[in-house]
């Protein structure tokens, strides 16, 4: 049996075990770099194995008698929805790791922690079984937990905490909902992709209620206010490699939730929320985007902005209201946002740790001048600030484009005010860039120096993807869009 996805999602485990019990050090972390090299790999022969025009669920690893009196399975598989974010998560789990190359304190379980979450997100966008799929869910708070609250910084206890009992909460009301669907009458399944095709009828609750349960569980992740404040204490405390996976992936467990449970299973329930959806988008982009600009911390103004830029993604999704080519674009858009978005934040927080390794300061009016010591840090991170903003031949401006091209043939009044959104967000990348790394240089960074070349790995990487995909968006889209076209057969 093909055994593709197993590896790829157990790979890191294996390797954080190894770690564990063998090594020490400078070997841990070489160890490390090279699971996340191999797991990289592996993920690329996922998401290039991947066959678009075919569509459905691939690479399937099915074994029925997993738990067998629970009609529980192992149940693995990928469609044009998750290819992608496997993808993802081999790219930002390998530049986590290379932003970690300075960690001096417990080097060994940090690793051990940061490989063992690269299994969990791994784990839940692969697992087609909902028993499989909420274990991985949980699976990720405690290496969050523990990379947080031992090598954060400010109030990490605190974070690390509120993190916890935010995801946990949201947690069972997800529960409740997956025990609902498996006691109705006639399901008696777990698993996803049997559950997706069938006539949910008669179910345990109303088929609104556990929309709602399922909603308010993924809204949590993505994070939609208002139940996002635990996202800028998060960001603001962890270390550099745990801000990237947070917002580089974590963030994009709440989209994918939502549109593999939400919209497929209930599509009925998901066209008459498909107002209120966009409503809340509305509220994301704009709230996220002005209090962005209130900010003077370089890692809570970027967490401010990943509220705002999750704000598309439910965006994208509300375009299901209309139906038709509009679904079609915005919900590829949705989709798409989630992977550009994974890259692009991902490298602005590489970039931020790479200037606070340097400055020891991520305070932005002190701060300033850093490009004429720095070069190859300040011209990364200008690229970065580009595609956030959405400017063309980066990934950024492809998935926004397809955003506002399908929830404006649905609600177009929703679509304007989300474009609004950009203008501010242009608005507080060029004031920070400007302050942060242009103007007159200060006497007190005459010692800086640049990235070296470990710490170029990271940036390159992610830099190269920005603009392939932003080039080149078939890549990418393609593949989305057969994962798009199988869920609105439900419709």
């Amino acid at each position: 049996m093909n055994l593709v996805l197993t590896v790829t999602v157990f790979l890191p485990l294996i390797g954080a075990v190894i770690i564990g019990l063998l090594l020490q050090g400078h070997r841990a972390r070489l160890f490390a770099a090279l699971v996340g090299i191999a797991d990289l790999l592996m993920a690329i022969l996922v998401f290039s194995s991947y066959e678009s025009e075919q569509g459905g669920f691939q690479l399937v690893e099915r074994f029925s008698n997993w738990i067998p009196f629970l009609n529980v399975e192992y149940y693995l598989a990928v469609d044009g929805l998750s290819a992608p974010l496997i993808l993802l998560t081999g790219l930002l789990g390998l530049a986590a790791i290379y932003s970690s190359w300075h960690v001096q304190e417990r080097v060994k379980e940090y690793f051990v922690w940061l490989l063992l979450l690269q299994t969990a997100v791994m784990g839940v966008f692969a697992a087609q079984d909902f028993v499989l799929f909420f274990i991985f869910w949980e699976l990720e708070l405690i290496p969050m937990y523990f990379l947080i609250s031992i090598w954060g910084s400010g109030r990490k206890s605190y974070s690390a905490m509120k993190f916890v009992v935010f995801t946990l909460v949201g947690s069972a009301f997800m529960l409740v909902g997956i025990l609902a669907l498996y006691f109705s009458a006639g399901v008696g399944s777990f698993a996803i992709s049997d559950l997706i095709n069938l006539e949910l009828e008669n179910l345990y609750l109303p088929s609104q209620l556990i929309f709602a349960l399922f909603f308010v569980a993924f809204a949590v992740k993505l994070p939609v206010w208002p139940v996002h404040t635990w996202l800028p204490d998060a960001h603001t405390d962890a270390p550099t490699a745990v801000s990237v996976m947070l917002a580089g992936v974590l963030l994009k467990m709440g989209g994918y939730g939502l549109m593999r449970v939400n919209v497929s299973m209930f599509p009925d329930v998901a066209q008459e929320a498909a107002y209120l959806i966009a409503v809340l988008a509305v509220v994301n982009i704009l709230y996220g985007a002005m209090v962005t600009f209130r900010q003077n911390d370089l890692k809570r103004l970027i967490a401010f902005s990943s509220i705002s830029h999750m704000g598309y993604v439910l965006l994208g999704i509300s375009s299901i209201g209309g139906l038709g080519s509009a679904s079609a674009i915005g919900l590829t858009g949705a989709a798409m946002q989630m992977f550009t978005h994974g890259t692009i934040t991902g490298l602005l927080f590489v970039m931020v740790g790479l200037v606070y390794d340097k400055a020891h300061t991520r305070y932005i009016p002190d701060l300033g001048g850093l490009a004429s010591r720095m070069p190859f840090v300040a011209v990364t991170f200008v690229i970065a600030g580009m595609a956030s903003l959405g400017l063309p031949i980066t990934s950024g401006f492809v998935s926004e484009a397809m955003i506002f091209m399908g929830a404006f043939q649905v609600y177009s009044l929703m679509t304007v005010l989300g474009v609004i959104g950009i203008l501010v967000t242009a608005g507080y990348i060029l004031w920070a860039l400007q302050r942060t790394l242009f103007g007159p240089t200060l006497p007190r960074w005459d010692q800086l120096s640049d990235a070296n070349l470990i710490e170029r790995v990271a940036p390159t990487l992610l830099v190269a993807v920005i603009l392939l995909v932003g080039i080149y968006p078939a890549l990418i889209s393609d593949v989305f869009r057969s994962g798009v076209n199988e869920i609105l057969l439900g419709f």
